[in-house]
């Protein structure tokens, strides 16, 4: 069934409010996370953990649970235990700060200023001597796990140095989410960090952004980690596998043009660099850009017109929803006929920066997979109403017609 252009809000500041209503389980967790922070904030260190998939909803509830703590400390009754408090919500991802600053200038608690990088944070608290009170971690699977020097981290972790200048810390983790050896989390690593202190975790399970029956979603998520399933029918969701690129941007053009928020995007299997030029992606008839990459752009990637005309990565896309995304499996993904599966080649994948850093990593090679597929399910989850594939392999390309 095809989206209705009448009944879609693009904005992703609309998407990400604060003022949107939140799901029983949700509100359960707001609660959650406010009580832990009443009884625990004049303690040394206490961590909050909030998991969960791709799509849901982890950004928007934990910008209510935000928009809730500053409400109280900004403008909360005298003796409650949140009033005054200094408090801050930090995410390793440009995009996404974009956006919750955006956010920031709609809502009367909130400013541009409570939202910074990690690396900002912990160095500016190191250099003022200045703790906060609560800091809640977007896209903390994003958060370094070593010295950094292009970001101008010298330190050991960033989740360390945070809970360091920190009484409360509340992070969002999604261990399949992980998409660098320099951010390389684990599930035994965030536990270390709970060992010794006030700490709880909650687990967030239910689909919001892929609006498909629960056959097509476990199709998707199959798909991210390499496995090919019998193809589900859903008239909710637009599935569709091209045998040629060129046609799958037409399509897609079409649906931007009639609903919006259409974007093409690729696995990191193209050369690229942050040097000023554009460089394309080609396959066939079809050649397209790269993202350019503008920060002083004030919105997100995704929701600037412009980039209908460009192919997005998993670095301007991620944390963010499209009504149709359109994806193309590049030359790091091949068609394993003895496996039936999707098989990786990590010397053709093209994010060389992903894979420096590679001490105390166990199976490197193994994690080389691990990354890529997880930089897959990123850009496979992103279409709400549909999503449109085509593989650079024709072996995988064939495969996936005939599932």
């Amino acid at each position: 069934m095809a989206a209705s252009s009448s009944t879609l809000d693009n904005a992703a500041t609309h998407k990400l409010s604060p003022e949107l209503t939140l799901s029983e389980r949700q509100t359960e967790l707001l609660h959650r996370v406010v009580s832990f922070c009443e009884r625990h904030q004049a303690d040394d260190s206490g961590l909050f953990v909030i998991e969960g998939a791709a799509g849901t909803g982890k950004s928007v509830v934990l910008n209510a649970i935000f928009n809730a703590l500053q409400t109280r400390a900004r403008s909360g009754a005298a003796g409650d235990p949140l009033k005054d408090l200094r408090n801050m919500l930090i995410v390793n991802h440009p995009e996404m700060l974009k956006l919750y600053r955006n956010i920031a200038a709609t809502m009367p608690a909130l400013r541009k200023s409570d939202y910074e990088r990690p690396t900002t944070f912990i160095n500016t608290s190191a250099k003022t001597g200045r703790r906060a009170d609560i800091v809640l971690v977007d896209e903390a699977h994003l958060l370094l796990t070593r010295p950094d020097r292009y970001n101008h981290f010298a330190q050991q972790n960033h989740l360390e140095e945070i809970l360091r200048w920190a009484r409360i810390v509340v992070v969002v983790f999604d261990p399949l989410q992980v998409l660098k050896f320099k951010s390389h989390w684990s599930a035994d690593l965030l536990e270390s960090f709970r060992e010794g202190r006030p700490s709880e975790e909650f687990h967030l399970d239910t689909q919001f952004r892929v609006s498909a029956s629960p056959a097509m979603c476990s199709w998707i998520d199959a798909l991210g980690q390499g496995k090919i399933l019998p193809r589900p029918k859903d008239p909710d969701f637009d599935l569709r596998v091209y045998d040629d690129c060129a046609a799958l941007y037409a399509d897609l053009c079409a649906c931007n043009a009639q609903y919006g928020l259409c974007r093409l995007l690729s696995t990191y299997d193209y050369p690229y660099t942050l040097n000023g030029e554009d460089h394309f992606i080609t396959e066939g008839d079809f050649r397209l850009r790269w993202d350019r990459s503008l920060p002083r752009e004030k919105l997100p990637w995704a929701e600037r017109p412009d980039t209908i005309d460009e192919v997005g990565s998993v670095y301007t896309i991620q944390g963010f929803d499209l009504n149709y995304a359109g994806v193309i499996l590049g030359p790091s993904l091949f068609y394993d006929v003895k496996h039936d599966r999707i098989g990786v080649r990590p010397e053709r994948y093209e994010d060389s920066a992903a894979f420096q850093g590679r001490d105390g990593i166990a199976a490197p090679e193994e994690a080389k997979t691990r990354v890529i597929l997880n930089a897959l399910n990123v850009i496979l989850t992103r279409g709400i109403h549909g999503l449109f594939l085509y593989a650079h392999d024709p072996a995988l390309r064939e495969r996936l017609l005939r599932t």
